[in-house]
């Protein structure tokens, strides 16, 4: 598409999924649709989470700024990007409680009374949240906010570092399963060490690409090791009998993921959405004749109540205007499947169906209807994850350098296709460009280290 930032706004307001007239920069409001396309996501999330033993929590949004500055490295990579909360209606508070920028400090407070001996081992709690961080950037909704609306963090805690290293490795396969699912092609890299998470002993990120070829983190994962542990005292008696402090992960998910639901598979038309996350799945359009439109609106209805006693979100759109704004309402908001049904349709007794994916429309006999439905839906999914996959590909570039090429050649080369093509570049891996340095001179992100075809490659892009 040829301007997708432009796209991306006028899709939001059109479609009806998210209004930024709220008169705070950077915090915006989900509509009705846009919620429900939210919900069902985190519906997918919620249950990968719990089927690997993880359970749900609440904590609250204010957190004193005592607790929030006690571990030192972490809060120096928040402390321009917390909002503060000083007074009690007129009264100056004795401690200024910051707005919840994320939620380490306020969890492991509380582990602290939680966990006294192994067997209190493992904790694998999450919670879906709003947070709240000092944005100074361009905002840009669901991409770039003051207040992260649907932020998903999950934080675990083990006896021993094998544990930790192994519940990493759980988090990366639940993001990749997550990514999968929505048909979002994601790169998987270790972060550098001056672009990890503050007090992570390290960072894996997925990144996707948007059509404008910038980079986006939609997920991240964090080894914490002890780092939090030895800071809050979170001290347990070992199997042995000996006290060791315990090993911790945590891993979150935010906005940018519906950001990237849409972007990743909209089109000129409008929203693309996979039927798993859509807030309507199949709208069935009866074509309204005069003489006619009693007994196709009956037809209609029945069809409706069989889709909906299969567990299919559906709706009949009987207004009354033409066809053609019917299709492109439903089109624009990205209904996967639309089931029309005209006196023909009921002389040959089939339904005409069409896909929102391909815009392919084709004729299915009413008894096989229900296999239908449910066969197209799984083939609407792998045609979007495939179509996503290879878009992206495309936004790879790969070059070849020897172990003794000049540096100064890599920086020109890499420049060059930075400019040249949209997408990231991925150059052989060596220590002399895994640096600040190489970053300052491309004057673009160095994304992490990543195995693409079997070869370890440094990342380097452009990104939000």
């Amino acid at each position: 598409m040829e301007n997708f930032s432009e796209w991306y706004s006028e899709i939001l307001e059109r479609a009806e999924i998210y209004d930024v007239r709220y008169p705070i920069k950077g915090c915006g409001i989900y509509l009705p649709y846009g919620f429900k396309i939210r919900r069902y996501t985190l519906d997918i999330l919620r249950r990968l989470l719990e089927e690997r033993g993880h359970e749900e929590v609440l904590f609250p949004l204010l957190i004193p700024e005592d607790l929030l500055a006690k571990e030192g490295e972490h809060i120096k990579g928040f402390e321009d990007e917390v909002f503060w909360v000083t007074h009690g209606g007129k009264k100056p508070l004795e401690v200024k409680l910051a707005l919840r920028p994320t939620s380490e400090t306020a969890i492991y407070y509380m582990m602290k009374l939680w966990i006294k001996v192994h067997k209190d081992l493992p904790i694998k709690i999450y919670q879906v949240v709003n947070t709240f961080r000092y944005e100074t950037k361009h905002t840009r909704p669901l991409i770039r906010l003051r207040e992260i609306m649907t932020f998903k963090e999950a934080h675990t805690a083990h006896a021993t570092g094998e544990e930790a290293e192994n519940q990493v490795k759980e988090a990366i396969e639940i993001y990749k399963e997550f990514f999968h699912e929505l048909g979002i092609p994601v790169m998987v890299s270790r972060r550098p060490e001056w672009d990890k998470f503050p007090g992570a002993q390290y960072t894996v990120a997925f990144d996707t690409i948007f059509p404008d070829g910038r980079a986006i983190q939609i997920g991240t994962v964090h080894n914490l090791g002890q780092n939090f542990s030895r800071t809050f005292d979170l001290e347990f008696e070992t199997l042995e009998g000996g006290k060791d402090y315990v090993y911790q992960t945590c891993y979150g998910i935010s906005d940018r993921v519906i950001a990237s639901i849409i972007a990743i598979h909209g089109d000129e038309k409008g929203l693309v959405l996979p039927p798993q996350v859509a807030p309507i799945q199949v709208v069935i359009v009866p074509l309204l004749y005069k003489g006619k439109r009693e007994v196709v609106e009956e037809k209609a209805l029945e069809l409706y109540k069989l889709l909906k006693e299969m567990g299919i979100r559906v709706e009949i759109d009987n207004r009354d205007i033409r066809p053609g704004r019917k299709f492109y309402h439903w089109e624009l908001r990205g209904v996967p499947v639309r089931i029309e049904i005209g006196p023909k349709d009921l002389e040959n007794k089939v339904v005409t169906i069409y896909r929102r994916d391909t815009e392919e429309k084709y004729q299915v006999r009413k008894e096989d209807i229900k296999e239908e439905i449910l066969s197209l839906f799984e083939r609407i999914k792998e045609n979007m994850r495939e179509r996503a996959r290879e878009r992206m590909e495309r936004y790879i570039t790969t070059l070849d350098f020897s172990e003794d090429t000049p540096l100064e050649e890599i920086v020109k080369e890499v420049r060059k296709n930075l400019k040249e093509r949209k997408g990231v570049i991925l150059i052989p891996y060596s220590e002399r460009v895994y640096s600040e340095d190489l970053e300052e001179k491309v004057e673009a992100s160095i994304l992490g280290v990543t195995e693409y075809k079997g070869k370890k490659y440094v990342v380097v892009g452009r990104t939000y």
